[in-house]
């Protein structure tokens, strides 16, 4: 259990646990989850991560995820599919493919969903943990892009559900800058010198043709420009067969 930057409740002795006086955000609170498993996570073989907001109503979903990382020895994440409580709706930002009119489909993808998801835990030495630099937003993808690199896959399991209320990240002040700092922080990061000038030119026509508030638009562009003047951390640009290996499964790493 770690508590980033909230006190911690009674727990009972056996609870493994970190308390963090300052909230790190989403990378850096989970990356202390990750080292409470021991040095390289050899304490365990995979982390399962599940946010605060989170219940998992199956009491199949760690089984499941057992079978999965066992009968596949290169499956590296598994992405959960995530359901309104009340509804059973899994809304299409949650599915995490281009294709995602089908929730109740699973498929091998290029991403995943952080509050929700199973990590084996060989893959952090090889990809590194997740971008505390980011926050929240985009974290994910880094670590994803890093995994395939290093010759990871992930699945999204429809059948490994999570319950969690239907909510906009718009909600959070600070999400539009986020979004667009991270994009780019991103594309500086993981991808090849050719792509960054499309990756991001994809993402800035997309953000227009979505016609944000003109106030959203004001902290998109000053999280854009925040993204090339702030450092960003290591520079570790994919191998092209990677790039080719996004873009057979359906998501190029240029959207």
């Amino acid at each position: 259990m770690v508590a980033n930057g909230a006190p911690l409740p009674p727990l009972p002795a056996d609870v493994r646990t970190a308390e963090s006086p300052e909230n790190l955000g989403i990378p850096g609170g989970r990356n202390v989850g990750i080292e409470l498993f021991g040095p390289d996570g050899r304490d365990v073989d995979v982390v399962l991560f599940l946010d605060d907001d989170g219940l998992l109503p199956g009491r199949d979903s760690a089984e499941l995820l057992r079978r999965a990382f066992a009968e596949d020895p290169r499956l590296g994440i598994v992405s959960f599919r995530i359901a309104d409580p009340d509804t059973g709706v899994t809304q299409r930002r949650h599915v995490p493919r281009l294709r995602a009119s089908d929730p109740l489909r699973s498929s091998r993808v290029t991403t995943f969903l952080g509050g929700a998801s199973a990590v084996r835990t060989a893959v952090f030495p090889q990809a590194g943990q997740l971008p505390g630099e980011f926050f929240y937003a985009h974290e994910e993808t880094d670590l994803a892009w890093r995994a395939q690199d290093a010759g990871w896959a992930i699945d999204y399991r429809a059948d490994v559900v999570l319950h969690h209320p239907t909510t906009s990240p718009a909600r959070h002040a600070s999400y539009f800058h986020n979004v667009a700092r991270n994009r780019v922080w991103l594309a500086r990061r993981n991808l090849p010198v050719p792509l960054v000038p499309l990756y991001l030119g994809t993402w800035f026509l997309l953000t227009l043709a979505r016609r944000p508030s003109g106030d959203a638009l004001k902290a998109w562009l000053g999280g854009f420009r925040a993204g090339w003047t702030e450092p960003c951390g290591p520079r570790r640009p994919m191998r092209w067969r990677t790039v080719w290996r996004l873009t057979r499964l359906g998501r190029p790493p240029i959207i």
